[in-house]
């Protein structure tokens, strides 16, 4: 016969998955070792993920920095064509020959380059005549008595500039109030 009593002999067989005292700890001790195991994985995951998002962020941040940087580098370059077609024309105006006519016409060439080189970059000047006053737009010098409507602008005394529907200088006018009799 065994040594073991008998009704822990009938205890393993009604429940035989039950392990002995003895493998029970030992499989729990394993249990808990996997747990640290991963444990400790995902720690050094979580520690891997926070090390790249903060490199991302400093990416980021150079990038940003750059942008604001070199952010007129393009509009620089579109300008050094007008700068040396200016410099070109003051030559040329100081050349035997020179005719003022000549000059007019390297000067209406420079200004139509300069003109599409602010176009290219979003730049719209703002002449309005004959439209209503606008103070988002339009800074009134004086007004002017005018037999067409009132809170119009009849004359500009300097263009005004917009940057992508932003101004960047109000156009200067003379703004019709209703002629008195």
């Amino acid at each position: 016969m065994t040594d073991k009593p008998v009704d822990q002999d009938e205890n393993m067989q009604d429940n035989p998955e039950q392990p002995a005292e003895g493998e029970g700890q030992s499989e729990q001790g394993s249990e808990v070792e996997q747990l640290k195991a991963q444990l400790a994985e995902k720690e050094e995951e979580l520690l891997r993920m926070a090390a790249e998002m903060q490199n991302v962020r400093r990416r980021a941040e150079r990038d940003v920095e750059s942008a604001r940087k070199f952010a007129l580098e393009r509009f620089v370059e579109g300008l050094l064509p007008v700068v040396d077609s200016l410099e070109l024309g003051i030559e040329a105006s100081e050349k035997e020959g020179a005719t003022l006519e000549k000059i007019k016409e390297g000067d209406e060439m420079t200004l139509r380059m300069l003109i599409q080189t602010l176009e290219k970059f979003g730049v719209q000047p703002v002449h309005p005549i004959g439209e209503r006053f606008n103070p988002d737009h339009h800074q009134a010098i004086t007004t002017q008595p005018h037999d067409g409507e009132p809170d119009h602008v009849v004359d500009v005394m300097q263009k005004g500039y917009l940057l992508k529907d932003r101004v960047v200088r109000p156009a200067l006018v003379v703004v019709s109030k209703p002629k008195q009799d």
